[in-house]
């Protein structure tokens, strides 16, 4: 049976890597600010900024099979650099922007359907210069796990928990080889993340593979979370 995925950013990075897979199978509606990668995909795309723009659900379809809030942010300074204003900033991206259009479209969600968020691997492992998105992250983790205990079993909710990732996001931490290979280093596997590591884990928690699956955080991480081998 062909799903209908909505899809909250899905122009760039992770977002677009989970797009191109399931255009291939599903019906994929993308709401984001630009259509860029995806213009040349089988999607339907829809104006959204998830900072300003209330979701139009007179474009989505009445049933929701899946769906995933990809926007994020890397803002990584100490503490003493950053304003308050940081905090409420990364909030309102990551957390309250989520919370915004889950419950637009929380009504639409079929029965067995499945709801995919994103944190980080800062989380749970406490790392310098991460206070900001650390903190709005941990929100979505614990929003995520009392969403799915409401909604049980009707909805599964679970959240995928990466570490660095070669993204668009990611390209002022990774914008030469010294970069790269110092990031690498920092992993268990040796390599940072491909926007493609993260889009399986994702996918897999949409499909029907996972359906004894929720209120789970996966670390997606290169074993940064659980391994120390330095």
């Amino acid at each position: 049976m062909k799903k209908n995925i909505v899809l909250i950013g899905g122009s760039h990075g992770i977002g677009f890597a989970m797009a191109k897979e399931l255009q291939k199978e599903h019906n994929v509606f993308v709401a984001s600010r630009t259509k860029d990668d995806i213009a040349d995909l089988n999607i339907t795309h829809i104006a959204f900024d998830a900072l300003t723009d209330t979701l139009d659900t007179a474009v989505l379809p009445e049933e929701i099979h899946g769906f995933a809030y990809c926007p994020g942010s890397i803002n990584l300074k100490p503490l003493k650099m950053m304003s308050i204003d940081t905090f409420y900033e990364e909030m309102e991206l990551n957390f309250f922007s989520l919370v915004k259009v889950v419950k637009t479209i929380i009504s639409r969600m079929a029965e067995n359907s499945s709801m995919v968020f994103f944190s980080t691997v800062a989380v749970g492992t406490g790392m310098p210069f991460h206070t900001s998105v650390a903190a709005a992250k941990a929100a979505v983790e614990g929003f995520a796990r009392s969403l799915a205990a409401e909604y049980a079993p009707k909805i599964r909710v679970n959240v995928v928990a990466p570490s660095l990732v070669n993204t668009p996001l990611a390209k002022r931490l990774l914008n030469n080889d010294k970069k790269v290979e110092m990031m690498s280093e920092r992993h268990p596997l040796k390599r940072v993340g491909e926007a493609s590591d993260i889009a399986a884990i994702a996918l897999f928690l949409l499909s029907d593979n996972s359906t004894w699956m929720t209120g789970q955080v996966v670390g997606v991480d290169g074993g940064m979370s659980s391994l120390n081998i330095n």
